[in-house]
């Protein structure tokens, strides 16, 4: 594979002969580094150095990242609400504190502001479509630099500010995080996503207010925190989708459960703001900004999104008040291809799923 970077920094197959280019050979069984670092991978082009793959290229740059090319369960997806499928087996996910607060350690790992809890205070969650029990491993904050774009999913075509996705992995069969998420049932996502408000969540503020998000402006920079509730992240809502997809950055492994909760969490256009000016380098390289860290959406292919938001019904989860009426209809081979029951299809507007503050 070759890639072929001009001055300009486009990337194009082909080169025409009178242009000046950088040259990138490449093939799946050589890495582009003589050492293939698990972070050797980016968002976005990266401005000066070498090539770094941007993710239409993470499944081509090494053999151990194809699923990221090649994968039939890829997250993340658009949300299209008309492929929802209401199923009322599905319980609210339980969370488990053990009654204690947490501390934790906030990173800039140049890709992600993470939230990594100390392994004294354990926060597990079962339930939900969960059939095992899972770990906290971290929180991580996906953001857009305009308040349009920023989450990893989206929602009939719209995306939002930003992404809370608190990853945990699957303590009843597995060791730790590195074994489970590239094993079957090993990671557990429960993703929110983040509006903007007068008023912050809680927790977020405690993560994102001045005194703190500025202790972590440049890749490496870490931060302490202590007292945390990580209940106070969790909408107010026992109302979920889920699919079965993949963790969102190479090598993309397939093993992920995803649980989209049914309202968003609010931060403030100035903690927005400080977001965007994290730095993905180091104090000493150019700035570049830590925003749109987002990988693009995948195809849904014949995956369910399941929900236990029964629209069939008026109540706290339909905040326009209307009557919404579920179609019924067989799995033929024109549907989804996912269920060979009766499903109930449900067709309804975007506010409906992303709950009003």
């Amino acid at each position: 594979l070759v890639f072929i970077r001009s001055i300009s920094g486009e990337m194009s197959p082909l080169c025409e002969p009178d242009c000046h280019y950088y040259l990138y050979y490449q093939t799946q069984t050589q890495p582009i580094t003589s050492k293939l670092d698990e972070s050797w991978w980016a968002y976005k082009d990266v401005v000066q150095g070498s090539f770094v793959p941007v993710p239409s290229f993470w499944g081509l740059v090494h053999s151990a990242w194809n699923l990221c090319a090649i994968g039939k369960r890829q997250s993340p997806i658009d949300i299209e609400t008309s492929h929802m499928i209401f199923d009322p087996h599905l319980t609210p996910l339980k969370l488990n504190t053990g009654g204690r607060k947490m501390g934790g350690t906030m990173y800039n790992t140049g890709k992600h502001v993470s939230l990594r809890p100390d392994k004294a205070h354990l926060v597990n969650i079962s339930g939900g479509p969960l059939g095992y029990s899972y770990r906290l491993e971290e929180v991580r904050l996906h953001f857009g630099s305009e308040d349009s774009q920023g989450s990893e999913h989206l929602l009939n075509g719209q995306g939002f500010p930003g992404e809370v996705q608190l990853i945990h992995y699957n303590q009843d069969l597995y060791a730790n995080y590195t074994e489970a998420a590239k094993s079957p049932h090993g990671i557990a996502v429960v993703s929110i996503f983040i509006k903007l408000s007068e008023n912050s969540n809680s927790f977020l503020n405690r993560m994102l207010n001045r005194d703190t998000i500025t202790r972590i402006n440049y890749r490496h920079d870490a931060f302490l925190l202590m007292g945390l509730n990580i209940a106070d992240l969790y909408p107010d809502t026992t109302r979920y989708i889920t699919y079965e997809g993949s963790i969102t950055v190479p090598p993309c492994y397939e093993t992920s459960t995803w649980i989209l909760i049914n309202k968003p969490v609010y931060v403030t256009q100035m903690q927005m703001h400080s977001l965007r000016l994290l730095s993905q380098n180091e104090p000493y390289k150019i700035f570049l900004s830590m925003s749109d860290n987002t990988r693009p959406t995948q195809p849904l292919l014949q995956r369910c999104i399941r929900t236990n938001i029964n629209f069939s019904k008026q109540g706290r989860d339909c905040p326009n008040n209307r009557a919404l009426r579920p179609q019924y209809r067989g799995n033929t081979a024109g549907g989804t291809g996912c269920c060979s029951v009766l499903i109930n299809k449900i067709r309804h507007k975007q506010n409906i799923l992303i709950g009003q503050k």
